[in-house]
């Protein structure tokens, strides 16, 4: 990220979720840049999101954040080197769930399909609680796996569009609803627990 260390946490075609030391605001842009296969890749980037997830970081002294950002402008062949790499991700995955479905023995493929999404879940730590108050939602960090009674608490590295989703679900359900949604945020959270 301009010359400075992160780590990609995930990637698409059209933007990555990275971890970093500093602090963001929405709308700034940056270089990021990383290799595939021998050659750099590079691309200039906007914050969607950023947080803060921990402070001070292993530096001892700045914040270490993560931040959603999308991709505004490729260098140089970088967007087909992008989709060079996302074709060759694809292609190991969709062999791997054909291996599954079919009952192969894949060890390479169950590997695969095992560390999907694992370099977020490692990174993020704790939970964080969505509270329902006033008609409007609080989205706080916490260390506490508890269920609120006008909420959820989930692990900290669920996808936050999945959670927009999960919070309107909730707004129109019946208090039944709610208690199911609460029972599948606490499995979200039993996870943290058991890593």
């Amino acid at each position: 990220m301009d010359g400075q260390s992160a780590l990609i946490l995930d990637i698409g075609v059209a933007g990555a979720f990275l971890e970093h030391y500093g602090a963001l605001e929405s709308g700034h842009q940056f270089r990021l840049s990383f290799r595939w296969r021998g050659q750099d890749v590079e691309f200039v980037c906007e914050v969607a999101r950023s947080a803060i997830v921990r402070s001070p970081g292993g530096d001892g002294q700045s914040v270490v954040s993560h931040s959603g950002v999308r991709f505004v402008e490729s260098i140089g062949d970088s967007q087909d080197r992008l989709q060079d790499m996302m074709a060759t991700f694809v292609g190991k995955v969709l062999a791997a769930q054909k291996a599954n479905a079919t009952g192969t023995v894949d060890v390479a493929g169950d590997a695969i399909l095992g560390q999907l999404g694992e370099a977020r879940r490692l990174r993020s730590r704790g939970y964080v609680s969505y509270r329902l108050q006033n008609h409007s939602w609080w989205r706080v960090p916490t260390d506490s796996p508890e269920q609120p009674p006008d909420g959820f608490t989930v692990a900290a590295y669920e996808d936050e569009e999945e959670l927009e989703t999960l919070c309107r679900t909730y707004e129109q359900t019946d208090e039944e609803g709610r208690r199911l949604i609460r029972l599948v945020a606490e499995l979200s959270a039993m996870s943290v627990r058991n890593r």
